[in-house]
């Protein structure tokens, strides 16, 4: 028995906004005045962002019912191809990240916050309801920290509109 799929339909699984310690601005001085577009186009303005040893968060809202697998498969699939040939410590590192979803259903609602402390060192917590206030998992690899990163601000991120919408804010912070 074969399956065949015949359409691909979209459909809005999350909304997501990235959160930056505000001294941040000081290592941003060289888009300063820059407009949306030309920081959007801008990979090394993300790649100092990303960088930087100052706290980011990127907060995830899911707008419908997933389940937690097929959550983490779509990460995976995306974070995958970003690392070239991933070492013991990336395998450690996607094993921790893929079990904070695997078995988990994800509902309508759930908080899911992506805290980088530094470029190698990412939290990972999940909450149904409300704030999370435990931390689910720490993901320590530079390789997986930078492809999580470039998957929703590198240069093909998984969700342009929300690159869009941080270039945005990004360029009124730095008039």
């Amino acid at each position: 028995m074969q399956e065949k799929v015949f359409a691909i339909i979209g459909v809005k699984v999350y909304a997501a906004g990235l959160y930056l310690n505000q001294s941040i601005t000081s290592e941003l001085n060289a888009w300063k005045g820059q407009s949306k577009d030309v920081i959007q186009g801008n990979s090394s303005l993300f790649k100092t962002i990303f960088q930087s040893s100052l706290e980011k968060l990127l907060q995830i809202i899911l707008v419908r019912d997933v389940d937690g697998k097929t959550f983490w498969d779509a990460l995976s699939d995306a974070i995958s191809p970003r690392i070239a040939e991933p070492t013991t410590t990336d395998e450690t590192a996607l094993t921790a990240f893929r079990s904070v979803f695997l078995d988990r259903p994800l509902k309508k609602g759930t908080l899911i916050f992506l805290t980088w402390l530094n470029p190698s060192r990412l939290l990972v917590s999940v909450s149904t309801n409300g704030l999370p206030s435990t931390v689910d998992a720490t993901i320590e690899s530079a390789n997986v920290t930078c492809a999580l990163f470039d998957v929703f601000l590198g240069d093909s991120p998984v969700s342009p509109s929300l690159k869009a919408s941080v270039a945005e804010g990004l360029s009124k912070v730095l008039k």
